[in-house]
């Protein structure tokens, strides 16, 4: 990352003795030393309007829009101009988990030869990094309309999901694969501001109705 100009890095449960040892490391560059941790991913997204997942999708059904270098570098580039993204990558062991790709609006994939699909963690970060900060650029084409953060999304999933239970809509034995479709549904929303203050206050008034007919 830092070869490339980019400084905000966050570590989503990470193996704690490895990172602990990795960070008080000789050498370790400002950003690993400066890195923030956290359990929870919706955190580490934060005020990122575009979250792109950089994932193989071998075997796996297709969910999501998918972006192969160099036409992914060229859409995060034409974002980056004015607003802030996260690329989100996954352990190097496992990748990322359909629940973690559904927090994500695209997929990014990094082409490469079919006899040896995955690539190891540190390269595809470089390769990826290197592609936005040097290769890439501005496609005003590209450019999207303003939509709210990750962290916002969020908040209007924590908000929707406890109604959508209390109405039945939500079964018990159902949660996670309704949970993971809700999450992407919002995401293809793609919420202006005053979209999601209106939803917000919408559900604020039906959670209110609920709550007073309970009693």
């Amino acid at each position: 990352m830092f070869n490339f100009g980019f400084s905000d890095l966050w570590l989503v449960a990470p193996y704690t003795a490895a990172f602990r040892k990795a960070r008080s490391a000789v050498g370790a560059t400002e950003v690993l030393k400066a890195a923030r941790v956290t359990d929870d991913l919706a955190e580490a997204m934060g005020e990122a309007s575009l979250v792109v997942g950089a994932s193989g999708t071998q075997g796996r059904v297709q969910r999501q829009v998918r972006r192969s270098l160099p036409d992914a570098g060229h859409a995060l580039r034409t974002h980056l101009e004015n607003r802030p993204a996260a690329l989100v990558f996954g352990s190097e062991q496992s990748g990322l988990s359909n629940e973690q790709l559904s927090y994500c609006d695209w997929v990014l994939n990094i082409p490469t030869t079919d006899n040896c699909p995955s690539m190891n963690l540190g390269q595809a970060v470089a390769l990826c990094c290197y592609e936005i900060s040097r290769v890439s650029r501005p496609v005003p084409e590209l450019k999207t309309p303003t939509s709210i953060s990750a962290i916002e999304r969020h908040r209007v999933l924590e908000m929707l999901i406890p109604i959508l239970e209390e109405s039945g809509f939500i079964m018990s034995r159902q949660h996670a694969s309704k949970l993971l479709k809700i999450r992407r549904w919002i995401g293809r929303l793609r919420l202006a501001p005053a979209d999601a203050r209106l939803l917000m206050g919408m559900l604020r008034q039906i959670d209110w109705r609920l709550q007073r007919d309970k009693q």
